[in-house]
């Protein structure tokens, strides 16, 4: 890998990781680490420029888009988003991930179709790439931002809203812990989770950091960590 001075100019590569999605990363609650995919993709990078890692870590996706925007780190896991695409450039996508919508088991609705409905409130955590995509999708229903992704279902119950939106893997958890709701079939969308760097970084290190991508999966590096984590519902971007 070249040009370590442009994607990581201050000596170690800051990289900005977010748990709202466990799906890429996630902390022991009795250590305190931090693993996952998105873990695993950064110390590769560092290892490849010959750096050290360097973690900061985030509850909130909207916090490691600012983190990285700000270039207060250099590289950073998200959904492709317009919006984040003001203060972030994007790799090609690594991993597709399901967003989906749960309703409470005795709900009248069975369809996606049937979410977008005057006086319909859809749960979703604040910042997340489901949050941005419905907020510029859905026209009739109401969006309800909870704190974190993390917290969704559990504001959704106690609000008393019709519908929760998220990542289909951490909604499927959260139903089997909680009871008493159910996962709509199919998706509302398709989630293409990226690495990004500071918009304000030269071309050279965007295209350094999209070969690195685009060799992680065709190696079977991203797939292979998948499978180590033990990671359901996402699978490798073609």
């Amino acid at each position: 890998m070249s040009l370590p001075q442009d994607l990581a100019p201050s000596g170690p590569l800051r990289a900005s990781i977010n748990l709202g999605n466990p799906l890429l990363a996630r902390r022991d609650a009795g250590t305190g680490e931090v693993s996952g995919v998105s873990v695993d993709l950064a110390a590769e990078l560092a290892r490849e420029l010959g750096v050290p890692l360097e973690l900061t870590v985030f509850d909130k996706a909207i916090q490691s888009v600012e983190a990285v925007a700000g270039q207060a780190a250099d590289i950073g896991f998200f959904a492709i988003d317009p919006k984040r695409g003001e203060g972030i450039a994007f790799t090609a996508p690594y991993v597709l991930i399901e967003g989906a919508y749960l309703v409470r088991a005795d709900s009248p609705l069975h369809d996606n179709g049937e979410v977008d409905q005057p006086g319909h409130r859809v749960v979703v955590g604040q910042g997340s790439a489901y949050d941005l995509y419905l907020s510029r999708h859905l026209r009739q229903a109401e969006i309800v931002r909870a704190e974190n992704s993390q917290r969704v279902v559990d504001d959704f119950l106690a609000g008393g809203q019709e519908v929760a939106a998220g990542v289909r893997q951490q909604l499927q958890s959260d139903a089997d812990r909680v009871g008493g709701v159910r996962l709509l079939p199919g998706r509302f969308m398709v989630i293409e989770q990226a690495m990004g760097l500071p918009r304000s970084r030269p071309p050279q290190a965007l295209a350094a950091l999209a070969d690195f991508v685009a060799r992680c999966k065709a190696s079977g590096f991203v797939a292979q960590a998948l499978a180590r984590h033990g990671i359901r519902g996402a699978s490798v971007a073609p």
